[in-house]
């Protein structure tokens, strides 16, 4: 998810390693505002409930959902 002026709010990828991971490990990874950690993959379904639950978490945040 992505604000307005296009900077990324909310993403989960793997395209690139992160601190906090050991090499060879997966790279697996979610962004949230300026933050990036790792993040344990474990299936589809989950992965689509913690995004959501991270876009609702930031628009909270930023006052746009109540």
């Amino acid at each position: 998810m992505h604000g307005p002026e296009g900077t990324r709010l909310v993403g989960f990828d793997n395209a690139h390693s992160v601190s906090g991971q050991s090499k060879g490990a997966t790279k697996d990874h979610r962004h949230r505002l300026q933050t990036v950690r790792p993040y344990g993959y474990a299936d589809a379904a989950s992965l689509l409930a913690a995004f959501w639950y991270e876009v609702e978490s930031v628009l909270r945040e930023k006052g746009i959902w109540t």
